[in-house]
Parts: structure tokens; sequence; C-alpha cells
């Protein structure tokens, strides 16, 4: 991630932030930053493999957002605005990814594609 990017973490708050390019990760989850220290660190995945893997999960969500007649409106409120063509680097990624690894099982959700 450039220099200008940066994490803050307060209490169960994740924002992840480049001004460079524009974006911003606000995760405000219970549970979710002791949930994720106990997952592989970043390096363990590669950004093609989690780019892939939240293009997945994103579209799905999104989906979800869009059929509230299906899916409540209480665990899908917004659509989730990730740019395929918009390289975010490993910590967005990272984060990201594991939050719908959580979501997933925290929710008792069943995306199409879960983590492998």
């Amino acid at each position: 991630m450039k220099a200008t990017a940066k994490a803050i973490a307060v209490n169960d708050t994740i924002r992840i932030a480049n001004d460079s390019l524009e974006y911003e990760i606000l995760i405000i989850e219970p549970g979710f930053n002791s949930w994720v220290l106990t997952q592989p660190p970043k390096g363990y995945y590669g950004i093609p493999f989690l780019e892939s893997k939240n293009r997945s999960f994103v579209y799905e969500y999104n989906n979800r957002v869009l059929n509230p007649q299906r899916y409540s409106m209480l665990l899908y409120p917004m659509q989730i605005n990730y740019d395929m063509g918009t390289h975010y680097g490993l910590e967005v990624n990272y984060m990201l990814y594991n939050y719908f690894l959580y979501f997933q099982q925290k929710y008792k959700q069943n995306f199409i594609n879960k983590r492998n």
C-alpha cells in the first residue's frame, strides 16, 4: 500500500483509506478485530487471489442488497462500491476478503464462493 494509505483500528472499527486514490473502507463490526487476528497473515494470499475472491463476494453481496424481498436489509443495507479496475493493494483486499469470511460465518450466510 502506498505511503499515504493508513489503517486505523478503534475498538471494533477499522478504517482503511488512501487519499491519493480517493477511497475508504470502514468496517464497523463487533468482534471483527479479534477474529481477523486469528486468520492467515497478509502475505499468505496473493493480490490476484484476493481481488478475484473480492470481486465474487462483492457481486454476490450487491445482488443481495438489490433483492430485499429475499435478503434482510439489516444484513445487506447498501451496496459496496468496489471498482474492478482499481488496484486497491494488499491491505484493502486482505481486510475486505476477511470481512466477507467473517460476515458469512457470523451471520450464517453462504456466498457462492467461500474461502476456496
